[in-house]
């Protein structure tokens, strides 16, 4: 059974919807998984129903790490809830950690106290997005290494294409490099250097365009953590506008009202799930010796339920091993 240790205090609403996930998980996969509840436990025991107490575990932290705090300072609060999570993982007494709270604070802690694998000089975040096969597009880096060189990218791509292969059972994974222009000779001069590594790996593809992330015409994206972050951003408030837009000119028609409220059911539900975070769960730290899981603060139940799953998914596959066997060190 794949323990998995949840920062139970992280997130912008609290442990309310982190239980809730939880919970929700249980009820579907209680025998796949054993939560380990890392926070207040006076707090965390106000939300648990009886029936669920005899299937979690508690430890007990004093401090939490807010959105608003330094992420440089999380190393030195080991009483946080963060903290005490990772620790779990380095000390083999969980497969797995997730956390909804400061992502920054997340990926340093996980990074420095869990470790990094063979062969992996900086770990990278990774998150998929929707492209219009209906698929999913894996980008990574999205901000956890916002300075990279061309061997950080190289390994990009390597992780990229494995966590591809082993859990979303992409059998021949097509790998891009993000650049301003489709030909070789374009980009900057990191992804120039990195273009010559990346031919090492099966599938690269060469450079790709921003737009070939959501075209379905590549399924690992590689790009440095500042560019992908701005792009991450970026496509959560495009998502956001066009729907807000969608609505207004709604209200301003009666025959739009009126077909809108045919497709409602169908296709503006198909729509909002295809786009929805809560789908994923949240975003896999690839590179770390174990499995860490960064969520998004505003998780809701939905959430925390699927980056439980992925949690699972991840900790039964031979991901990480498999990452140490392919990596090259370029010198």
């Amino acid at each position: 059974m794949i323990r998995i240790a949840i920062d139970a205090m992280g997130g912008d609403f609290g442990p309310e919807p982190i239980i809730e996930g939880v919970i929700a998980a249980l009820d579907e996969r209680s025998q796949d998984f054993k939560p380990i509840l890392v926070g207040d436990k006076e707090e965390l025991l106000s939300h648990i129903p009886e029936y669920y107490l005899n299937q979690v575990e508690f430890i007990e932290s004093s401090d939490v790490i807010l959105m608003s705090d330094s992420a440089t300072n999380a190393l030195k609060r080991k009483e946080s809830s963060i903290y005490k999570a990772v620790e779990l993982v380095r000390d083999k007494k969980a497969d797995a950690v997730l956390s909804a709270g400061h992502s920054g604070a997340t990926m340093a802690v996980a990074t420095l106290r869990i470790g990094r694998l063979k062969n992996v000089s900086k770990p990278a975040l990774a998150t998929l997005m929707p492209n219009i096969n209906e698929g999913k597009t894996l980008v990574l880096d999205v901000g956890a290494v916002v300075e990279c060189k061309p061997q950080n990218l190289y390994e990009f791509g390597v992780m990229g294409k494995t966590y591809a292969q082993q859990i979303l059972n992409i059998k021949f994974p097509k790998v891009g490099l993000l650049a301003n222009g489709a030909e070789e000779s374009k980009g900057n001069e990191l992804t120039k250097a990195s273009f010559k590594l990346l031919k090492d790996i099966d599938g690269f593809i060469g450079n790709i365009e921003g737009r070939d992330i959501f075209n379905g015409n590549v399924d690992v994206v590689v790009c440095d953590g500042f560019t992908g972050n701005i792009l991450l951003k970026a496509s959560e408030g495009v998502v956001s506008t066009i729907f807000d837009m969608m609505k207004k000119n709604i209200k301003k028609s009666i025959p739009a009202k009126f077909g809108a409220l045919l497709m409602k059911k169908r296709v503006f539900k198909n729509l909002k799930k295809e786009l929805d975070y809560a789908e994923y769960g949240g975003a896999p730290l690839l590179g770390v010796n174990g499995c860490a899981i960064v969520s998004h603060g505003s998780s809701n139940a939905k959430a925390i339920k699927n980056a439980i799953y992925q949690a699972i998914s991840f900790s039964k596959s031979n991901v990480n091993k498999t990452i140490e066997e392919n990596i090259l060190n370029h010198k």
